[in-house]
């Protein structure tokens, strides 16, 4: 499969279907070479900023916002030929998105707070001195924005400046 294929597939796909779709491209090109755990952490920081809309309102804009995942990162002729890999992270999509589903107090999340990661050993973001929520493999994960669900940011619009 083609990178470019799968994120026009996305856009042709009800949003329950597109969801998993670039979600599971992410995890796969991301993290394929990772662990569970941290295709697990990759996939929590994309339903994250999902669930602020500061990338979009859904996981597909947020995969596909501008240098921000892989899939705006690599070539759009990239190819998707680790059979085994693809299938493990869809399998990881699912199930993120599973958890994700669950009420905020019932959630095992793997990276609680993280917005951002990168590999350090071969990259130097800016943002890199913000707190560390966590390192799994060779991912670092990263406090840079406080984010919240529009659901919470919506709980404080009538407290005193909204904030927490």
């Amino acid at each position: 499969m083609e990178l470019s294929f799968l994120m026009w597939l996305s856009t042709l796909l009800p949003p329950a279907q597109a969801e998993p779709l670039c979600l599971a491209t992410t995890v796969y090109l991301e993290a394929r070479n990772q662990s569970e755990l941290g295709q697990r952490a990759v996939a929590e920081v994309a339903l994250r900023r999902r669930d602020s809309g500061m990338w979009g309102d859904d996981v597909c804009a947020v995969v596909k916002a501008p240098k921000q995942f892989a899939p705006t990162l690599v070539p759009p002729r990239t190819r998707l030929n680790n059979v085994e890999a693809w299938e493990e992270a869809v399998a990881v999509a699912f199930a993120a998105q599973k958890e994700w589903n669950r009420p905020r107090a019932e959630r095992r999340e793997v990276v609680p707070g993280a917005s951002h990661f990168a590999a350090m050993r071969i990259a130097n973001p800016s943002w890199a001195s913000y707190p560390q929520v966590a390192t799994i493999d060779d991912h670092t994960f990263f406090r840079v924005n406080r984010l919240r669900s529009r659901d919470e940011a919506g709980d404080d619009a009538g407290t005193a400046g909204g904030s927490r």
